[in-house]
């Protein structure tokens, strides 16, 4: 069960949530050889791949400059879900792609070596590459929000494929849209969204707010 003395979960809370969810007994460490506990696991982590990979106000940075290196290429991290080049800076300049572990431009389609795509420095801006990014984040990382609707949402699979109760499978559904509902809650709290686009760090717009009124 999850510490109540802490705001966010750990992979093994989440596991015996959900083992509890399904009517199966909690465990107190993360065995991989115990079937179940595997398969739950591997269910949650694939779930919260697949919910972030959606992108979040909590997961996304835009216009993140990287500098090629002294072979004009570009690394990408392991923890980078989606990358795109940031439009306001480059435009239609690059169509960019991960491809063995690097930035590739299908646009140019040059290789060195036969092998490696080399960034044309001419059409950098500042000699950097400026990049929208969606990272991928650690379960015990993740905002709680995000937390229980990945719980939610990977009981639901199990049940699916473990115990194959309809019923159950109904019930566990309600709390998956349930924590949806919230999640969605949160992101738009936490991203101050605006009817009229605004970027990061742009949205001065301050919207109509009724009790403002029935204060005077």
């Amino acid at each position: 069960m999850p510490n109540p003395n802490k705001a966010v979960s750990t992979e093994l809370d989440a596991v015996n949530q959900i083992l509890s969810a399904v009517g199966q007994a909690p465990v107190t460490t993360l065995d991989l050889q115990n079937p179940e506990v595997y398969t739950v696991l591997q269910t949650l982590r694939d779930v919260s791949r697949e919910v972030q990979s959606e992108g979040w106000y909590f997961n996304t940075e835009h216009a993140v400059a990287f500098t090629p290196d002294s072979n004009d290429e570009i690394t990408v991290a392991d923890d980078v879900l989606q990358i795109d080049a940031t439009k306001d800076k480059h435009r239609d300049d690059f169509a960019i792609i991960v491809k063995n572990g690097k930035l590739y431009d299908k646009y140019y389609h040059r290789y060195e070596d036969r092998s490696e795509f080399k960034f044309p420095s001419r059409i950098l801006v500042e000699d950097k590459l400026y990049c929208d990014i969606i990272y991928f984040y650690q379960f015990n990382n993740l905002p709680y929000a995000f937390q229980a609707h990945v719980i939610a949402k990977s009981a639901r699979k199990v049940a699916t494929k473990l115990v194959g109760n309809t019923d159950l499978v109904r019930v566990l559904s309600i709390d998956e849209e349930q924590t949806k509902a919230a999640l969605m809650e949160y992101e738009t709290r936490q991203g101050d969204y605006s009817m009229f686009g605004w970027r990061d760090n742009q949205n001065f717009y301050s919207s109509y707010q009724p009790f403002k009124a029935l204060a005077r």
